[in-house]
């Protein structure tokens, strides 16, 4: 725990306002947009049966590749884990420069943890929510934010689940690569009003073979489902629900990438 203590403090010295180099790499230019053939009603007996649903094709494959680029080109990015309790985000330069043996020990604390609870590592920057990155990073994807904020991403949720209440959303940046991992948990969470969890993926290729699934995981610890990070697919699905992203094997060949959150209802207190 000494490591994960010590980077933690960088860190929060970090949020009150330093800042370690990160530059933005590329801008979103164009508006974000649902593919237009996509009918949520005819979906709706599915979502309804299931508590989830993937749904391929889900934007304009121009706002599809126009997300993927710049995910794939940004150096925001931080490496969120957990030690014990605390949420610990170290960005990935400082990781670079830690030496194989210090990040070995990162590493291994991680997994001592992950053995036998609820426990995370992965890259993310973080775009709506109480944590957001600060507002110059965010200038890059104005237009994302404007979409998951706007009344076509949320009528689509609504009609999607025949449920009115869907009112605000979420969301971050994820970037899987080999070695991390989301142990198993179900997002239940009734102060902040979470209604739906979604992952928009955005990897262009990937092999079942290189983990990072999302699993459904049933009452008797089985896999009852899992869907692998297809390009452009929507997961959504009911909160709670037990699930994990799988561990990503040594010998994955490129990034996970995706735009994941959570869908509320303001009814209860707003969420942030």
């Amino acid at each position: 725990m000494r490591l994960l203590v010590s980077v933690g403090s960088v860190i929060g010295a970090r949020r009150a306002g330093g800042s370690l180099g990160a530059a933005i790499s590329g801008m979103l230019k164009d508006t974000i947009k649902i593919d237009p053939t996509l009918d949520p009603r005819a979906l709706t007996a599915a979502f309804k049966n299931f508590g989830r649903l993937h749904i391929p094709g889900f934007l304009t494959e121009a706002s599809a590749r126009q997300l993927h680029d710049v995910l794939a080109t940004d150096t925001q990015w931080v490496c969120s884990t957990m030690g014990g309790s605390t949420v610990v985000d170290v960005p990935v330069e400082m990781l670079e420069a830690m030496g194989a043996e210090a990040y070995r020990e990162f590493v291994s604390h991680a997994h001592a943890e992950a053995a036998e609870g609820f426990h995370y590592m992965y890259d993310t920057i973080r775009l709506i929510g109480p944590e957001s990155t600060r507002a110059q990073a965010l200038e890059a994807y104005a237009p994302l934010l404007d979409f998951l904020r706007g009344d076509a991403f949320l009528d689509f949720v609504r009609k999607l689940t025949a449920d009115a209440r869907p009112a605000l959303v979420d969301a971050q940046a994820t970037r899987y690569l080999p070695g991390h991992y989301l142990t198993q948990h179900d997002d239940l969470n009734p102060k902040y009003g979470r209604l739906y969890a979604y992952v928009l993926n955005l990897t262009p290729r990937w092999r079942v073979d290189w983990g990072g699934l999302l699993n459904f995981i049933d009452a008797d610890g089985h896999v009852a489902e899992a869907y692998a990070p297809a390009f452009n697919a929507l997961n959504i699905f009911r909160v709670p629900q037990p699930h994990s992203v799988g561990f990503v094997a040594p010998f994955a060949r490129g990034a996970r990438l995706s735009i994941t959150g959570w869908i509320h209802d303001t009814t209860l207190a707003r969420p942030f």
